[in-house]
């Protein structure tokens, strides 16, 4: 299982509902079955900058990556209302004890 983390900024604070709601067409991919986006909670002690995370969970890489050609995804990563966005992917734990 590949984890699939994505952070973002906004530009402007007022915005976040406005991205959050254009990030979740998101969900609708084939190969998003586990994706989730939300506001952050912005409860950490030490910081608080990112306003919106979409996390994801994909089989393997050919799911990752048929989710990032879409066209939804094409069109949505760029869109003009996020000032900084951080990537990462990690591959998760198969066994949930350990």
């Amino acid at each position: 299982m590949i984890c699939h983390i994505v952070l973002f900024t906004a530009k402007d604070k007022a915005q976040i509902d406005k991205i959050v709601e254009g990030l979740s067409v998101l969900t609708v991919i084939p190969h998003a079955r586990r994706l989730r986006i939300a506001r952050n909670r912005k409860s950490d002690q030490l910081g608080n900058d990112i306003d919106v995370v979409a996390y994801g969970e994909f089989d393997d890489e050919a799911e990752l990556s048929a989710y990032k050609a879409h066209h939804l995804y094409i069109k949505r990563v760029r869109r003009p209302l996020r000032e900084l966005r951080f990537a990462a992917d990690h591959l998760g734990a198969t066994d949930t004890h350990a």
